[in-house]
């Protein structure tokens, strides 16, 4: 392994190993699914498609479904529009969904189809829909492709009649149907009358019931996409993957907006909280203060473990900043911050929580990759690895404990369903940084001969 520092490793710019990010596909198809009776439509190759899916199924242990214009060499080269008009035919025949969500790959935005255009050519049987968004793969992450998605259904869907419906709108971000779950718990709890797009809670953590539904009761329903334009805000819950469609809505519908991190940690979820109660004109809950009350109880008891620790946190930029907060609140060491998706805003937002909890020589580093990380640690290590499943190769390498958060994780089981977000999530995200440092101290005081009394 080369002996870099971050300053001269940064300096690698024509090569990504192990990207700590995939495609936009991946992210349209995850917002896709979000919506009721909605069939995710991938605008290009049958492989493509297949990987896609794969990528959602080892992720959330469920069935992702979507469908493809299944690209030959003639649509390869003349384009795809008649294999589009066949396929929305098909589908609509078929599997009967009430909206088809296209998105587009590589080789159809290397084409240069027009799918505005090719989708008013098509005969959509009345009350039924079919919105798209471009997702060229060569650019951004699975994330923009998630973001774009969510700015499709809102350019296709949402209108304003001039009258407020008093609602809220939530745009959760690139997050598990658990975390959306415990979203829309703390929203109820404020008795707030909201709209989350893109929902999937109860589609991709359906309940077994010995009958297989393609299209499960979850996901947000058109008639809401619709009446998004009517609502009084919308609350956009990570900059990367929500912002673009609460601007876009501004834009259409004069709906004003918010930005805020990921309600991930202490000082995150208070602010959620916040802007939850000024909407509502409630008050904060009994509940809700008990839950934030354990969670400050904990932190504060476990405190002698995680202070002063070295971390190193990679994933979606969104969630990776969430993260990079609370452990900071926790009062550990951020010492590596990276997130495979680009752009600027992410060095800037990261390099300001250094700042604010005044902590000195860490790095943050967008469009990198899981390479220049493992880099970094074989220079100066960390004592606690946080990411994606791709990560495990560096810890076992480097002997660090390593707590499995964010996407993707594929080797593991039931992450899908428990939140990160909220007090609650914190909550488990403590425990499971508690428990990856406690197992190592278990370990090495048994390599000494060492019983350690707690």
């Amino acid at each position: 392994m080369l002996d870099l520092t971050p300053k001269e490793v940064k300096e690698r710019k024509a090569l990504k190993i192990n990207p700590a990010k995939t495609c936009q596909p991946v992210g349209a198809m995850y917002a896709a699914l979000g919506v009721h009776k909605c069939m995710p439509h991938s605008h290009g190759s049958q492989g493509c498609c297949s990987f896609h899916r794969m990528y959602l199924t080892r992720h959330f242990k469920e069935p992702a479904i979507a469908s493809t214009s299944s690209f030959t060499e003639g649509s390869s080269v003349f384009g795809g529009g008649s294999n589009l008009r066949t396929a929305a035919k098909n589908l609509f025949d078929i599997y009967d969904p009430e909206i088809i969500a296209v998105h587009t790959t590589c080789l159809s935005e290397t084409i240069g189809d027009d799918l505005n255009s090719i989708i008013t050519s098509i005969n959509i049987p009345e009350g039924k829909y079919m919105v798209h968004t471009n997702t060229p793969s060569y650019v951004g992450s699975h994330v923009t492709g998630f973001s774009n998605m969510v700015s499709g259904f809102i350019k296709y869907l949402a209108t304003s009649t001039g009258t407020s419906n008093g609602k809220l709108n939530v745009i959760p971000g690139f997050t598990n149907p658990g975390d959306m779950r415990e979203m829309k718990r703390l929203m109820k709890d404020f008795g707030i009358d909201f709209t989350m797009l893109p929902d999937t809670s109860g589609v991709l953590d359906a309940p077994m019931t010995g009958t297989y539904e393609m299209y499960p009761k979850g996901g947000t329903k058109i008639e809401d996409i619709k009446a998004m334009g009517d609502s009084e805000l919308t609350l956009a819950l990570g900059s990367f993957a929500s912002e673009l469609g609460a601007t876009d809505l501004e834009k259409k519908c004069n709906v004003p907006y918010k930005t805020l991190l990921l309600p991930i940690g202490i000082g995150a979820t208070d602010d959620f909280i916040m802007e939850l109660s000024k909407f509502s004109k409630g008050e904060v809950s009994e509940e809700l203060e008990d839950e934030r009350g354990q969670l400050v109880d904990t932190v504060v008891d476990s405190h002698q473990y995680v202070y002063g620790k070295k971390v190193a946190i990679y994933g979606d930029p969104d969630t990776v900043l969430g993260l990079t907060k609370f452990v900071l609140e926790l009062g550990m060491i951020p010492k590596y911050v990276i997130t495979g998706t680009p752009g600027v805003a992410f060095e800037k937002t990261a390099k300001a929580l250094f700042e604010e909890f005044g902590v000195e020589g860490c790095v943050a580093k967008a469009a990198s990759d899981l390479f220049e990380l493992h880099q970094w640690i074989k220079n100066e290590g960390v004592d606690l690895l946080i990411g994606g499943t791709h990560g495990k190769y560096i810890a076992r390498a480097e002997d660090i404990p390593f707590v499995r958060a964010g996407f993707p994780i594929i080797d593991r089981y039931v992450h899908s369903y428990m939140p990160i977000v909220g007090y609650r999530g914190a909550m488990r995200v403590l425990e499971l940084i508690l428990t990856a440092l406690m197992d190592r101290i278990d370990r090495d005081c048994e390599d000494e001969d060492f019983e350690m009394v707690m």
